[in-house]
């Protein structure tokens, strides 16, 4: 698959248990690489501690890569959110967990073959995320990325198209007022920096699209 191709998974290379373990893979390695750029987010509007824990969630789930992509793709994406929710800490692992779960539910067994049906997943994602975080988009948070990624993928968009959502996305957090989690108590004093959780979003996006790359 080319950068002008939109998201898909009809080979045999990234299909069923293929695809989840280069997801997981990707996802892993983009974290730990971004670990400490996530933490230093998160300090200058939270606890300080979002990269670690993402990073020790995603070492979780690749300890558990071959387990969980042996099983059908939509439960392995509800193995990968219960590892999260279990594994990371903060108010990262429901959330994201959750997200995973709520996908994983949407999904039959095998994985999404076109980005109408990725946003489909994502969709209900989304609706797990709002539900777990009672927010929306607006409040400087991963739903300011995963919403235009949706809406991306919804239009038929090609993983360029995708990441330059997600990224479009992640920018326009930078000078939001924070009203949900720990950064609502700094109010106004919020604005002027990139939400930690939309920063990992955009970066898993970005991982996932590789992957859809390679296929």
């Amino acid at each position: 698959m080319t950068t002008d191709a939109p998201p898909d998974a009809t080979t045999d290379a990234t299909t069923g248990a293929g695809l989840v373990a280069a997801l997981i893979e990707a996802a892993a390695a983009t974290i730990a690489a971004h670990r400490d750029e996530l933490s230093e987010l998160d300090r200058a509007i939270g606890d300080g501690d979002h990269g670690h824990n993402m990073a020790r969630g995603f070492e979780a789930l690749t300890a558990a890569a071959d387990e969980i992509a042996a099983l059908p793709f939509g439960k392995a994406l509800q193995k990968a959110g219960t590892t999260l929710v279990m594994k990371v800490g903060g108010a990262s692992g429901p959330l994201f967990g959750s997200a995973l779960m709520a996908a994983g539910k949407a999904s039959g067994d095998d994985a999404p073959r076109s980005a109408a049906e990725v946003a489909t997943l994502l969709d209900a994602a989304i609706d797990a995320v709002k539900s777990r975080g009672k927010s929306d988009v607006g409040a400087k948070t991963m739903l300011d990325v995963l919403a235009p990624v949706a809406d991306a993928l919804r239009t038929g968009g090609t993983t360029a198209a995708v990441r330059e959502a997600a990224a479009a996305a992640l920018e326009a957090t930078r000078p939001m007022i924070a009203t949900k989690g720990r950064a609502a108590f700094l109010g106004e004093r919020s604005a002027g920096h990139l939400d930690p959780g939309a920063r990992s979003s955009a970066l898993l996006v970005d991982a996932a699209c590789t992957v859809a790359e390679r296929s």
